[in-house]
């Protein structure tokens, strides 16, 4: 394993704080070219919250309950009345396996590349020095020419819930449940709070999701949105759109959560999943000439470079689009940015969103609403997943496919797709939508001939579906 031996002093090229996917990004890119990089990692172990917190943990606890529902749902098992019934502390074996793949996965990358690990919590001291401290409390001091800040977020806790009781969790904490709750309140219905709701309800748990907006992740296509939310309720999660919490008590049998409409609702335990703040709060900006604004994200320029000079920000730590595939991408450019003085690389324009609801939800380009507001001459595609042989036969026929393209030349605008597997059939559309000119119509997926049967073939479907609105 290439750790660093503890010293009084060591510099290197590059000093990289955190080992997430943007820190591996930009780390892998700069030992690659030949500098001397060091990777700043507080925990035991490389992967950053992506691996051990966020990404890799839900949706691994979302593949087993996914799962689990379809083995309850098939004809073929329910009809000897077999059923499986599981809880979440004992599903999280599974998702602790696969952490300790990734983990070990990443080391490797790292050590074949002669990076070094720096375990400990950083902080600048000056310029371009900071001290590391590790877990037995030494403080060591270490120089570079340049930084790359990548320590990501961390949930948002408010100072007026207590997230010292037992049965109040945030969504890094909710991985050490271990109680089995009947009931659970989820406050906050984005990406994560929706998340969960499709984890815990799959599981036979009793969820309230509150949601502090008016619709369901408002930032959807309104067909993908109002889907999510007639799912949900065709489950028995009960959504509460538009309400603000007055006061989370915690109880000695679970908590009372107390709506600022009067409402108060009781259950066994509270997940509080609304919003993200930056880790940045910890790592003495000021020593190094710079601010974190209220949410404690950086500001960055095309090259992901701060207002200072030698410092660099990718991942959350700077906001939109705070995703793992997106700071990875960061962390690659970024590299190109130190080492060649001027990133040639940039992320793409149209970058898609994943949900790993049950279903999935995924999308890349437009949605109607913001076609319809630019006034853009649009139809649309759809293709019903339960009538493709595919989905037929895997039993996965909740869902669709939606194709929104230009009227007159054909040209696709959006895709938007919800149900099993979404995340992965949207990437067949997003292949033909980055295409420039005539190699992004509508026509490839008339004229190309799909495997029969996939899922894939929904494209050719929705296709048809659209070339017959047309007049």
């Amino acid at each position: 394993m290439s750790k660093a031996t503890p010293t009084s002093s060591s510099h290197f090229d590059v000093i990289v704080i955190g080992s997430g996917p943007g820190g591996e990004g930009a780390a892998m890119g700069l030992t690659k070219a030949g500098l001397r990089v060091a990777v700043v990692e507080k925990e035991s172990t490389v992967g950053g919250g992506c691996t051990h917190w966020g990404t890799i943990p839900s949706k691994a606890l979302r593949h087993t309950v996914s799962r689990i529902i379809e083995f309850n749902q098939s004809p073929i098992y329910t009809g000897d009345n077999q059923h499986i019934h599981s809880t979440f502390s004992a599903i999280l074996g599974h998702a602790q396996s696969v952490i300790g793949k990734q983990t070990r996965m990443r080391q490797g990358f790292y050590d074949r590349n002669l990076c070094t690990i720096l375990h400990g919590s950083a902080r600048f001291s000056n310029t371009h020095e900071m001290e590391l401290t590790t877990a037995d409390g030494t403080v060591d001091k270490y120089t570079a020419d340049k930084f790359v800040i990548a320590t990501g977020s961390r949930p948002y806790r408010p100072k007026d819930v207590d997230f010292t009781h037992p049965r109040v969790y945030d969504s890094d904490s909710i991985l050490s449940l271990q109680h089995d709750p009947r009931h659970v309140i989820i406050y906050g219905a984005g990406v994560i709070g929706s998340e969960y709701a499709s984890i815990f309800r799959g599981l036979g748990i009793k969820v309230d999701l509150i949601n502090t907006r008016d619709r369901l992740l408002s930032f959807l296509d309104n067909e993908m949105s109002d889907s999510l939310s007639y799912h949900f309720w065709n489950s028995g999660v009960l959504i509460r759109n538009d309400e603000t919490y007055e006061k989370i008590e915690g109880t000695k049998e679970g908590v009372i959560l107390h709506l600022q409409s009067g409402k108060k609702m009781k259950a066994d335990c509270l997940l509080f999943a609304n919003g993200r703040t930056g880790n940045t709060d910890s790592l003495n900006l000021k020593a190094v000439g710079l601010k974190a604004d209220s949410r404690g994200q950086l500001s960055v320029n095309d090259n992901y470079g701060t207002a200072v000079e030698h410092v660099y920000a990718v991942g959350d730590v700077i906001g939109y689009p705070s995703l793992a595939s997106a700071a990875y991408d960061q962390g690659r450019i970024v590299a190109q940015a130190i080492v060649e003085g001027q990133a040639n690389g940039r992320l793409i324009d149209h970058i898609p969103t994943g949900i790993y609801t049950i279903p999935e939800i995924s999308s890349v380009g437009k949605t109607e609403q913001e076609l319809t507001a630019a006034k853009v001459p649009y139809e649309v595609g759809r293709a019903q997943f339960k009538h493709l042989a595919r989905a037929q036969i895997a039993g996965m026929d909740v869902g669709s496919l939606k194709i929104l393209f230009h009227r007159e030349t054909k040209e696709i605008l959006g895709i938007h797709c919800f149900g099993e597997r979404a995340a992965e059939i949207i990437h067949i559309g997003q292949a033909i939508f980055e295409q420039k000119g005539e190699g992004n119509t509508l026509d490839y997926f008339i004229n190309t001939t799909f495997n029969y049967p996939t899922m894939a073939e929904a494209y050719r479907v929705a296709a048809l579906n659209g070339l017959n609105r047309l007049f």
